[in-house]
């Protein structure tokens, strides 16, 4: 395992210290005082406070980085060179449930001397089991100390694929989307999955474990420290178009699978804008 950088030292200090709060009201989940912020979507406490410590660490840390984070929005100085994009909690609605199924997913974004932007480390942490996933561009990507490597399946009939399914405040669009995609995969794999976590989904690619990831109507908080964990494991993570961009639609796969996928999920969103 590489020397962690500055950067990464922070991250994990962050991702740390938001962990064990979580990890206490995780176990009194009955507890948890739970706001609507709209139809499926829950907040709790846990994850604002959740929040509240990742951005005073990281503030802290590095004062000056701008922030993209799932409750507050975006903040700080919009010419900032580094921001953090950060989901103290993805998996809200499984860690309601008591489901030990749920990470902090802690990104950071670079901007580029001709104003192009780029994710240059990411953090993903499963405290539950504690497990953490972790990658910097061009270092590798890593669950704690131990290298990691997409799967090597070639065939769509052997491989597994994680998705998320569109709920209450999905668009029609969307779900017919989905719908599409889902119809075309389910006969031709040995498998699709829904845990819930679109950070851990794409952390279980880089790992070998799914072979490939499709979701639509993501936001970039869930997936940007995700999609460079893939790459650096030797997969794809692209937004529905095949590009780098961290877009509300993502496909992630080895590199075999991808274009096979990719192809799938771009007639699903033909059917939709049909």
């Amino acid at each position: 395992m590489p020397r962690l950088s500055a950067h990464m030292t922070v991250m994990h200090n962050a991702a740390n210290k938001a962990a064990k709060r979580l990890l206490r009201d995780f176990m009194e989940v009955e507890n948890l005082q739970v706001s609507i912020k709209g139809p499926g979507d829950f907040v709790s406490q846990a994850d604002m406070r959740a929040e509240a410590t990742l951005r005073e660490e990281l503030e802290k840390a590095r004062p000056g980085y701008g922030f993209l984070m799932e409750e507050s929005g975006a903040s700080g100085s919009d010419k900032w060179s580094w921001r953090w994009i950060v989901d103290p909690l993805d998996g809200t609605t499984n860690f309601l449930h008591g489901i030990p199924h749920w990470a902090i997913s802690i990104a950071l974004e670079k901007r580029l001397p001709d104003g192009a932007t780029e994710i240059a480390a990411a953090v993903v942490y499963c405290p539950v089991n504690g497990e953490l996933f972790w990658a910097e561009k061009g270092v590798g990507a890593y669950l704690n100390d131990k290298r990691l490597r997409v799967s090597a399946r070639r065939e769509l009939h052997t491989a597994l694929f994680a998705t998320g399914i569109p709920f209450a405040a999905t668009s029609s669009s969307n779900r017919l989307a989905f719908a599409r995609t889902l119809g075309a995969l389910m006969p031709a794999t040995a498998g699709v999955r829904r845990f819930g976590s679109a950070a851990l989904d794409l952390a279980w690619v880089a790992a070998g474990r799914y072979d490939g990831y499709w979701e639509m109507g993501i936001k970039p908080w869930d997936i940007a420290a995700g999609m460079l964990i893939v790459r650096e494991a030797g997969g794809y993570a692209t937004d529905g178009e095949g590009k780098d961009n961290v877009d509300n639609v993502v496909v992630a796969a080895n590199p075999h699978l991808h274009p096979k996928l990719l192809e799938l999920v771009q007639d699903g969103l033909a059917a939709k804008r049909g």
